[in-house]
């Protein structure tokens, strides 16, 4: 069987599907490498408005494949990693869809969307210190921004796994969707449409402002940031057209 990264679009959607079940979507680096191309093939297709990243049931990612992580150094490591962090470094907005266990490397592509959800079967499993090995690709630093201090180290020193109602209740997951893998997908398209409808320079600029308010400590720093992107995005053609378009809805309701 073919191992592949399945790419399709659902409208405005490109929704990337880690394709290789027999090792339960295992990321060898010729599979991390061929992610990351089609994360940028999205990113440059500009009816692309936002992404769903998902894997061939029944597993999300059982992490990097033990053969090539058995015989990595730094650099197969970085090939390794390459495709989640094409997912963490994506200009538009990002959903995992986590239908089944997501583990190591798998965890990390999962933690490096911007917004989780899980299946009634998904389960988030570090398995880095079990396996003696220290965890990477920026991990810890998405685990901690993900669930918080004292829940990314039990997780991470510890080894506390999460099911689907663990995960929801950490915040790691925006909700658990009832059904299979095809009633999953069609929520994360859900949870996609309204970037899906609105313009793309303003969700890509959102998205934007987003990381770059994420660490400031000061409001105003923040007012400053948003202000020069606000005011382009008012004076656009789509602004005017769905202004225009509200008004006349507010105006037939009296």
């Amino acid at each position: 069987m073919v191992e592949r990264i399945v790419a399709e679009r659902r409208g405005k959607v490109a929704v990337l599907t880690v394709d290789a079940p027999q090792r339960r979507n295992s990321l060898t680096v010729a599979l991390s490498a061929e992610l990351a191309r089609a994360v940028t093939e999205a990113e440059q297709d500009e009816n692309v408005h936002a992404l769903v990243v998902t894997g061939t049931p029944p597993a999300f990612c059982a992490g990097a494949d033990l053969t090539t992580l058995g015989s990595a150094q730094e650099e197969g490591l970085r090939a390794v990693y390459e495709g989640f962090l094409a997912v963490a470094r994506c200009s538009l907005p990002t959903i995992a869809a986590v239908g089944g266990a997501a583990v190591g490397a798998g965890l990390n592509l999962a933690l490096a969307a911007d917004v989780r959800l899980a299946g009634p079967r998904a389960k988030f499993i570090p398995r880095f210190l079990e396996l003696g090995l220290h965890p990477g690709g920026g991990f810890t630093w998405m685990l901690q921004r993900a669930v918080g201090i004292q829940r990314a180290r039990a997780m991470t020193l510890f080894g506390q796994s999460l099911d689907a109602a663990a995960a929801e209740e950490a915040g790691l997951t925006l909700r658990t969707v009832d059904g299979d893998h095809d009633t999953l997908l069609e929520a994360a398209l859900e949870l996609a449409e309204p970037a899906a409808r609105a313009p793309r320079e303003v969700v890509l600029a959102t998205k934007f402002s987003l990381r770059q308010t994420s660490t400031m400590a000061e409001h105003s720093r923040a007012v400053d940031t948003e202000i020069e992107p606000q005011v382009k995005s008012l004076n656009s053609p789509g602004f005017a057209e769905r202004l225009a378009s509200v008004q006349a809805r507010i105006t037939t309701r009296k």
